[in-house]
């Protein structure tokens, strides 16, 4: 543990292991739960799993806490990683299992205890990243409105949500109406031929069943074959399997089905945090494809989450312009990435920074439609 003291100031910044064993667990979930804006990913029941089992991930947990009672104002999981290509600059931990960069921020923390936080993640470079950053967010306004600090965005773009409330009931009509709607009751129909169709929601002691049967569904359709399902390795089956099962226990995950018969058509795993929901993961049957089970799937659990009192938003998680979520969830959350530089030549480095960014966004794309039409080669040669 590294801890940095500052005599002037009522709050202390420490570095930790996010793995270390006498780390305040409690002071920890304490924060997750207050945090102005919610992250599921940075909470022990998920970032401990996968650190424990994924390779390679050197993460430090940044902590800026009051020095008198031990309260945690702002934490985040900081590692050394390229953005793009070839730049490595220190960053907010986020991956593709994890598409969300935000730290954990009470309400109440201001803007001495950010500039803490800032220059402590920031490392030699002075230059730190918060990818994946929801831009409308309250914690992304106090990081861009902290003064003394460089401020860029990089990668800024759109991906599916939706609200909550009258807004989400609009979204909702918007997306299922007209000839959608008609096309996809009919659709349901016929499906109904392969045996009584059925929309389950399971939470709690349901979830790990109900996980099982997903990774099931997941590798046997184009993820699978790809290689990119989670049960296609064992490290990304382990930390999968212990982070829903410790989210489970708060009550922390959904998993929304839908059923012909005795068979599992389409599944979606979802995370609850704080109000928020976000869709993380989606599998359907791959022979039932002609009844659209993931665009039935994406709609039914759309008004599962208009129906918990407690909801405020939801976040598909999804690539911007995915094909099949973005037409049914029709609010949009503006994400990018924070570009946070200290000293002279901080926007030399932001500028370079967003350049190798784009160059790897774009590869990165390319790779994905590589696979797509891989996937999709494939299946027809089944």
């Amino acid at each position: 543990m590294t801890i940095d003291k500052n005599s002037s100031s009522p709050f202390e910044v420490v570095s930790v292991d996010p793995l270390d064993e006498t780390l305040a667990g409690e002071a920890w979930q304490q924060l997750c739960e207050a945090s102005l804006d919610p992250n599921p990913f940075f909470a022990p029941a998920f970032l401990r799993p996968f650190l424990e089992n994924m390779p390679g991930q050197a993460v430090r947990l940044v902590v800026v806490r009051n020095k008198a009672s031990g309260e945690w104002m702002i934490a985040a999981p900081v590692g050394r990683r390229r953005l793009g290509l070839v730049l490595p600059v220190n960053a907010t931990w986020a991956t593709e299992y994890a598409p969300l960069g935000t730290p954990l921020m009470r309400p109440e923390a201001g803007s001495d205890a950010v500039q803490l936080f800032l220059k402590a993640s920031a490392g030699p470079t002075k230059i730190l990243a918060i990818p994946y950053l929801p831009l409308d967010s309250q914690t992304a306004k106090r990081l861009i409105d902290v003064p003394f600090a460089q401020i860029s965005i990089a990668a800024e773009t759109e991906r599916a949500g939706h609200g909550a409330g009258p807004q989400g009931q609009a979204q909702l009509e918007e997306a299922f109406s007209g000839k959608r709607r008609k096309e996809m009751r009919r659709l349901l129909r016929r499906l109904g031929d392969h045996g009584d169709v059925q929309f389950e929601t399971l939470s709690g002691q349901g979830v790990r069943a109900g996980f099982d049967a997903f990774l099931e569904l997941e590798k046997r359709g184009w993820k699978g074959r790809s290689g990119t399902a989670l049960l296609s390795r064992s490290q990304t089956s382990a930390f999968a399997k212990a982070a829903i099962e410790n989210r489970a226990k708060t009550n922390g995950v959904r998993i929304d089905q839908l059923w012909a018969g005795d068979t599992l058509v389409a599944s979606l795993v979802l995370f609850r945090e704080g109000g928020n929901i976000y869709s993380w993961k989606i599998a359907f049957d791959e022979d039932y494809a002609r009844y659209s089970p993931g665009a039935q799937i994406a709609v039914q659990s759309l008004r599962e989450n208009l129906s918990q009192p407690d909801f405020k938003e939801a976040d598909s998680l999804a690539i911007p312009g995915h094909s099949m979520i973005e037409p049914l969830w029709r609010g949009r959350l503006r994400t990018g990435t924070l570009l946070i530089g200290q000293g002279s030549l901080s926007g030399v480095m932001q500028a370079m920074c967003a350049a190798d960014l784009s160059l790897g966004q774009a590869l990165r794309q390319l790779g994905r439609n590589v696979k797509k039409r891989i996937g999709a080669y494939t299946s027809a040669l089944a």
